[in-house]
């Protein structure tokens, strides 16, 4: 097989072999014939990923959390110039770890949310301009396209783009085209992967899937993407899990963000009527079959790939 165009997300890992090392992860996605991996950078680890991705000609994309305060600066400092010496690209960074409509029990609680996440990014960004590397922050089921929109016009940094990641904001009922289309000119990095929806009594059910199996278009995401940011690699994320279960029927749901529309819900729970098929589940599987189902998973998409988006 050639090279695949994807890199590896540590993210792929995060369920049975929690690979998240940067330089293993790297050297595993060198195996594979990935091009390049995205991981945070262990202490005393940078110069030998850098080493490594020379020596193979890969990429390397940094993780890292988000200073909390100003106390906390040196230490998101510290991290920048640890990204930096590993030859890292960019800086994946999010504002919140969970889901929104998890999270929040009502709008008051968001919102204070917002405004922390606004602080702690005016810390970020000018580090990361002092730092001469640029921040990709993710959308990660917490702002919605508008929200996300408004947030980049307020710093309107060059420093401060996005780790667009494909099929995070079906949860929030954005549309997954309509949202790429509107951030791909401030894609820094990418999470790349097609997702399924499944009907149930509350909402929808919602899964990574690999690439080309999915209700995604990824061939039209990706090329919105390159014609955008030609040089953004492309990042695989294909966490393989059981479905999300998203309660878009279910008054707690709405609590955190009430300004979603009609047409939004229903566009959604019609993409999760139009799956018959039931969607699989890991927990499923037995202990042993787990790693083999998680790797095939990273497998398959990474052929796919280099056969269709090469």
């Amino acid at each position: 097989m050639p090279r695949s165009p994807l890199g590896l997300a540590s993210t792929c890992y995060m369920t049975v072999r929690r690979l998240s090392d940067g330089l293993q992860l790297l050297q595993h996605a060198n195996t594979l014939e990935a091009c390049g991996a995205q991981a945070a950078v262990a202490p005393g680890q940078a110069p030998a990923i850098r080493a490594y991705c020379e020596q193979n000609t890969l990429y390397f994309e940094a993780m890292a959390a988000l200073p909390r305060d100003a106390g906390d600066l040196t230490r998101f400092e510290a991290a920048l110039r640890e990204a930096r010496e590993a030859g890292a690209r960019c800086v994946r960074v999010v504002c919140l770890s969970g889901r929104r409509y998890e999270t929040f029990k009502s709008l008051d609680e968001w919102t204070r949310f917002a405004a922390e996440a606004r602080r702690r990014l005016a810390l970020a960004v000018p580090a990361a301009e002092r730092a001469r590397i640029p921040l990709a922050l993710e959308n990660h089921k917490d702002w919605t396209l508008e929200e996300l929109s408004a947030l980049l016009g307020e710093f309107e940094s060059e420093w401060l783009g996005v780790c667009l990641d494909t099929g995070n904001n079906l949860a929030l009922l954005d549309d997954a085209s309509e949202f790429v289309n509107a951030f791909a000119p401030y894609a820094v990095s990418t999470h790349l992967k097609d997702m399924a929806l499944g009907s149930v009594q509350d909402g929808f059910l919602l899964a990574e899937v690999p690439l080309g199996t999915g209700q995604l278009d990824i061939r039209a995401i990706v090329a919105s993407v390159r014609a955008a940011r030609p040089s953004t690699p492309l990042t695989l994320e294909m966490i393989t899990r059981d479905p999300l279960r998203i309660p878009c029927l279910a008054s707690h749901y709405w609590a955190a963000m009430p300004h979603r529309s009609a047409r939004q819900l229903a566009r959604l729970l019609e993409l999760a009527h139009r799956n018959p098929a039931p969607l699989a589940r890991l927990s499923d599987l037995p202990d042993g079959s787990r790693l083999e189902r998680e790797e095939h998973n990273v497998r398959a998409c990474l052929e796919w790939a280099s056969a269709h988006l090469s």
